[in-house]
């Protein structure tokens, strides 16, 4: 089962549920990945919904940030319920430590030893990981592998 269609049987369920939190939440990372095939002129496959509710996630934990500030209690919950959701569709998630064991092996490998080549790193990294980590940890990692070699 593809990652799409899973979603569309969570989302089938919690409509029969009644369960207007995941339903409202995956509508609209569903909506999110239909407008991403616009763009992109075709279907997307599961790393690329995957880099899809990774974004919606960050969308969220700024929500959640700006919600501290304004002390809006309310606003946080539904925020943090709503990434809970998101994140059941998700493989589990590597830690800085995990990224950074990879990324220095990956380095060796290709033999990189500056930022230029941090591209070829960045592609070969995003490969490997496979949705396991968002593009932004992955690359703050490696940035500061190359910085720091």
């Amino acid at each position: 089962m593809t990652l799409r269609e899973k979603l569309e049987s969570e989302l089938f369920n919690a409509i029969r549920n009644k369960d207007e939190a995941k339903k409202r939440t995956i509508r609209m990372a569903i909506s999110n990945i239909k407008l991403a095939e616009i763009e992109h002129k075709g279907n997307l496959d599961d790393p690329a919904i995957m880099a899809s509710l990774y974004k919606e996630i960050k969308i969220r934990n700024e929500k959640i940030e700006d919600a501290r500030k304004g002390n809006r209690e309310d606003i946080i919950k539904e925020a943090e319920a709503e990434i809970a959701i998101l994140k059941e569709f998700l493989p589990k998630s590597l830690n800085d430590q995990e990224i950074s064991d990879l990324a220095k092996k990956v380095i060796q490998e290709l033999n990189a030893n500056s930022i230029k080549e941090m591209g070829s790193v960045m592609k070969v990294m995003i490969e490997r990981v496979n949705g396991q980590a968002p593009n932004d940890a992955i690359s703050r990692v490696v940035k500061e592998l190359l910085q720091n070699s």
